[in-house]
């Protein structure tokens, strides 16, 4: 991939006197929705469709988004890994763009060190509803929001001091060392090498020096320890979005991302054979699988929205790509099943008892889009 030595990030030529703006690619916005809209809910219909039809696909896409209980994986482990690659594809546009309007790196390094702390404090109040801050002992401190904003940051520090081989370095010492860590340094009463959810480093670590609740009492997978694998998601995505930004052909981006997702597809799983794909710890083998997946599907999205041009099929996932914040506290903060049943009970109360939850689930997803469209006709984008 192209890369200037100096700054570890490609080059920008920008005529004299004009600023750079980011190449906004349409696919990047409408994967970016896809993966969000499942991260918030949105998938929730096809979920509860589980056992409905009587068709074994429909029954197979309904349990792919369920996490396993510990090893193994599902489609919906995929989700939120899919998003920091994202957030690193998408850091490296915006970051050539500010290399390229003459930005000093104190001045980026502080925009990723503030997008950081709101994306922390936004983090605590999401998962603390209802947030009672005279007890800190109860309070979450480990957020799906929190690692975004972790992991975005230190993307930044790595994509303006070192080259992407240098970060491919990087990524693959911290995979082998959490690794080897995991392995090799024992558990008081475990010993070293357990795997077990009462017995793994990570649960041991988090109950030592993590404060607050942890999410499964005996550890938080969104914590400490797992901070180090889950960024070098993030990591690779710069590397990623590096190579779309290069001046090689659009046939060569797609071919070299394509074979880079097969081969850490296929490492991630020969290592799964002594490390299993495991989600609650971010296993280095489930770093691996699941970068390759991102690589495999932002070409997909790429090459069929930005290079073949089908940019009409991007539309519905793009209008929740570039409100991703609002979507996801949306989901939260607002009743849109109960709004949904009110508006819509009236009509799918003729259907199967069994079928309402769906009906509902999916009028409270059209609700959501409808809001977002209300959004994007405005040109309300709400950014960190």
């Amino acid at each position: 991939m192209h890369s200037d030595a100096k700054t570890g990030a490609a080059a920008l030529r920008v005529p004299a006197g004009k600023t750079a703006k980011p190449q906004r690619l349409v696919s990047i916005d409408a994967l970016r929705g896809f993966d969000m809209l499942l991260i918030a809910g949105g998938g929730t219909f096809l979920e509860l469709m589980k056992g409905k039809t009587g068709l074994p696909w429909v029954d197979w896409i309904a349990g792919q988004l369920t996490h396993p209980a510990w090893n193994g994986f599902t489609f919906y482990d995929f989700i939120f890994p899919l998003f920091l690659f994202i957030a690193g594809v998408s850091l490296s546009f915006s970051l050539q763009a500010g290399l390229a309007n003459g930005r000093e790196k104190p001045v980026l390094y502080r925009k990723a060190f503030r997008r950081w702390m709101i994306l922390f404090l936004l983090g605590i109040l999401d998962k603390n509803i209802p947030l009672d801050i005279f007890d800190p002992g109860n309070i979450r401190f480990g957020t799906v929001l929190g690692r975004i904003g972790l992991a975005t940051f230190i993307a930044t520090v790595l994509f303006l001091n070192f080259t992407w081989r240098q970060r491919l370095l990087w990524v693959a010492g911290v995979l082998v060392v959490y690794y080897a860590a995991l392995f090799l340094i024992p558990v008081p009463g475990y010993g070293s090498g357990d795997l077990s959810f009462e017995g793994n480093l990570v649960a041991w670590f988090d109950q030592t020096f993590m404060p607050g609740r942890l999410l499964q009492k005996t550890y938080d997978e969104n914590a400490l320890l797992t901070q180090f694998p889950a960024h070098c998601l993030t990591v690779l995505g710069t590397v990623a979005g590096e190579m779309l930004q290069s001046d090689k052909t659009d046939r060569t981006k797609l071919t070299y991302l394509t074979v880079a997702g097969l081969i850490s597809i296929g490492l991630g799983l020969l290592w799964s054979l002594h490390f299993p794909l495991n989600k609650h710890l971010w296993t280095s083998s489930f770093i691996l699988v699941t970068a390759g997946m991102g690589l495999l599907f932002l070409t997909f999205f790429y090459g069929l929205i930005d290079v073949l041009g089908y940019r009409k099929l991007a539309f519905f996932f793009k209008v929740v790509g570039v409100n991703s914040i609002v979507v996801y506290l949306a989901y939260r903060f607002i009743a849109f099943d109960h709004t949904s049943e009110l508006l819509f009970s009236g009509i799918y109360k003729y259907t199967a008892e069994k079928w309402h939850e769906v009906f509902r689930a999916l009028g409270a997803l059209l609700l959501v889009w409808t809001m977002l469209y209300g959004l994007y006709r405005h040109k309300i984008f709400v950014k960190i």
